[in-house]
Order: structure tokens, then C-alpha cells, then sequence
């Protein structure tokens, strides 16, 4: 007999392997992916969420940006974020406008919450080889 929880966990790779294409990096490699959540200190969120969207446009290899107020709790930002690779998404905290955004941001940041690595296979938006 199979139990429900057998057909969750095989249906995504049945689906994986039927879909023709997947999104891949410039190598051919996989996407990277992150989604996180951190508490702004009270009151802080609407400072914090404008930090968070300074510069987003200038990280190289970022494909996806997604910066989202938590509708349950007044003080949580989401962040869902898609990298070419885990390589450029760790060459992006040594540019100068994320360090500097990083150290405006700490003050203001109570702590963190879920943080989750995914690998990226398709999407609106995302890049799929012909």
C-alpha cells in the first residue's frame, strides 16, 4: 500500500525528470537559490525593507530579488533571492554597496528567522537553454 507521504515525496522527482529543460548557470551548472526571513527591531521594518531594495539591480549574477513584508507579523521581512551560482551570491557580499548595506541593516535587525537553500529549476523570469 502506498502512504501519502511516498507520493509527496516522489511526485517532485517524477515531475524533475519529465520537465526538458532546466534553468542553469553560464557552466551549464545549477541556479542557486536562498529564502529568508529576518525580524526588523519594532518599528524598524519600513527602514530595514528600504536598505534591502537599495542597489538590487547591480549584484552580477543575480537573476531574482524578491524582498516581501510578512502580512502576519508587522516586524518580518522575506527575501527570496536567485543566483546563477552559490559562487556569484557569495562574491556579491564583497560588493562595496551590499557591505555598506549590510552595515547600515545590522542595527536594525532583531534577528532571523527560516533561511533555506534551493536549487532554482524554472520559472517566470528565469533563463531555460533552448
Amino acid at each position: 500500500m502506498t502512504t501519502r507521504r511516498q507520493v509527496i515525496v516522489s511526485v517532485p522527482g517524477a515531475l524533475l525528470a519529465t520537465c526538458p529543460a532546466m534553468a542553469r548557470n553560464p557552466e551549464g551548472g545549477p541556479m542557486y537559490g536562498l529564502i529568508g526571513s529576518l525580524k526588523a527591531q519594532a518599528g524598524q521594518r519600513e527602514a530595514l525593507l528600504a536598505i534591502l531594495l537599495e542597489n538590487v539591480d547591480t549584484m552580477p549574477g543575480c537573476h531574482s530579488y524578491v524582498v516581501a513584508e510578512d502580512p502576519e507579523d508587522p516586524d518580518v521581512i522575506w527575501v527570496t533571492e536567485v543566483w546563477d551560482s552559490a559562487g556569484s551570491h557569495r562574491a556579491s557580499l564583497a560588493l562595496p554597496g551590499v557591505r555598506d548595506a549590510i552595515t547600515r541593516a545590522k542595527p536594525l535587525i532583531a534577528g532571523f528567522g527560516q533561511h533555506t537553500e534551493t536549487r532554482p529549476i524554472g520559472g517566470h523570469g528565469l533563463t531555460i537553454p533552448a
